[in-house]
């Protein structure tokens, strides 16, 4: 990932999807020893202005079936990566891990804080196995560096 520190981005990727799953709404708000004092609106503006060239659309849902038909509308639509945060369906979501490897787009997933820090519990993925990646513990910088991968992601 070094590399996108010191490249000019050449998007390959122009639509890039941001899904956030359950209490990610309080970004900003919820602990922010753990998850910082930015609000995600402040975070998709930042990734905006840093990746001009790449379509930003995001959503937030609490709801499992609402994070599965995102995921699976998104391979229906222009999305060519998503950034997915399943935050506690990280740990607990077959289903949505199944929607993660049922789609042709990209995924990669994030986590704010560093997952293998933290309960153990929360060191197992089911999601992981089906992304093209995994950013884990960076804050909210894991957005960004997620964005600069799949921006110039090639199969």
């Amino acid at each position: 990932l070094c590399k996108f520190a010191f490249n000019s981005y050449t998007p390959n990727v122009k639509h890039i999807l941001i899904i956030n799953g359950p209490n990610l709404n309080l970004l900003g708000k919820r602990e922010p020893i753990l998850y910082g004092s930015e609000t995600f609106d402040e975070v998709v503006e930042e990734l905006r202005k840093k990746f001009p060239k790449v379509k930003i659309s995001h959503t937030q849902s609490n709801s499992e079936s609402d994070l599965i038909e995102a995921v699976q509308h998104a391979d229906a639509s222009d999305v060519e990566g998503i950034v997915l945060n399943p935050a506690a369906y990280t740990h607990t979501s077959l289903a949505l891990a199944d929607a993660v490897a049922a789609v042709a787009a990209p995924t990669v997933e994030v986590h704010i804080t560093n997952i293998f820090a933290r309960e153990s519990f929360r060191h197992k993925s089911h999601v992981s196995r089906y992304a093209a990646g995994v950013i884990s513990g960076f804050g909210v910088a894991g957005y960004h560096l997620a964005v600069a991968f799949l921006s110039d992601f090639r199969e």
